[in-house]
């Protein structure tokens, strides 16, 4: 009976044994640096006299002094306006070509569609840091090749990485590496739907832009929304683009996005507190602006329902 029991009990254990690797890791690499950067958040370092001297530094409670003066920073605030403008530019045209794209690729008369699908996606698998190196030199006027040209037939030599032209340069970058990603996700779904859809749609007399519009649009939303909320992450967490352009101007200031700020606070000034609670707003706003945005997607999703059972 006893070991009955026991083997019982180890059966009923099996799938926490197997667990427990992963739980362990992710408390170590992700749950504990969380609850570590909400602590220093929460704490300031007060100096006595001059600073010299044993025990001149130490840490002290500073409750939520660290957040009021980083929501009233006008360095992080301008830095989160940059990002909204970017974000303007990268999230539309990169999920609209990642879109197109798959669209082009699902269709019946495409050419050499593994070539295409592989060369659309290989700039994903270039590191970004890299990816803009490279873009980079592409801009500057004195080593690019276009600038080249430009000067041969006698054309005006813009300076992309000066004021408002900054902006198109950064968000190239973005666009040029992850449309490939989202344009996978968006044609794994559409390969997806099932051939009898195709085929009452050609017996309709459906034109191909009339089955892309009304019928693989409406069925891959989950995807889109998906990459959407992808895209969204991978905006407000912008750093290797401009910190790797900035030596090259000096229009890219060291609070050019909000983790460039927390960076320079880090890292630079030596604040890790001030730093710790600008990026606890950071992960905030990305929650509220994520969770907001799948509620309401949700909320979508769930009145198409109704209405498709009215129907």
């Amino acid at each position: 009976m006893t070991s009955a029991r026991r083997r019982s009990y180890g059966v009923k254990g099996a799938p926490y044994a197997f667990l427990l690797p992963a739980t362990v890791l992710f408390a170590l690499f992700f749950t504990l640096p969380i609850g570590y950067a909400v602590w220093l958040s929460l704490h300031k370092v007060k100096v006595s006299g001059l600073g010299l001297g044993a025990g001149a530094r130490s840490e002290v409670w500073a409750g939520l002094e660290n957040y009021t003066d980083s929501l009233t920073d006008p360095e992080l605030l301008a830095g989160a306006l940059r990002v909204l403008g970017y974000g303007c530019i990268v999230v539309p045209v990169m999920l609209g070509l990642a879109l197109l794209f798959a669209l082009m690729l699902d269709s019946e008369k495409v050419r050499l569609a593994p070539f295409t699908r592989l060369a659309i996606f290989l700039p994903y698998a270039i590191p970004g840091v890299v990816a803009a190196l490279l873009w980079g030199f592409l801009y500057l006027p004195s080593v690019s090749p276009f600038f080249h040209v430009l000067d041969a037939l006698s054309l005006p030599q813009p300076d992309l990485l000066d004021g408002g032209p900054l902006y198109g340069a950064l968000s190239n970058i973005a666009i040029w590496g992850g449309t490939g990603f989202n344009m996978i996700v968006i044609y794994t779904s559409l390969r997806a739907i099932p051939a009898e859809v195709h085929e009452a749609a050609k017996l309709d007399g459906a034109t191909p832009l009339q089955t892309a519009l009304r019928i693989k649009i409406p069925m891959v939303a989950p995807s889109l929304v998906l990459t959407f909320f992808f895209s969204i992450i991978a905006t407000l967490q912008v750093f290797n683009e401009p910190t790797t352009l900035k030596p090259l101007t000096n229009s890219v200031s060291t609070t050019w996005s909000p983790l460039m700020k927390v960076y320079r606070d880090a890292f630079g000034t030596g604040d890790i507190y001030r730093a710790a609670a600008e990026a606890v707003i950071i992960a905030l706003a990305t929650l509220v602006l994520s969770f907001g945005f799948l509620r309401a997607a949700n909320r979508r999703n769930r009145q198409d329902a109704r209405q498709g059972g009215a129907r």
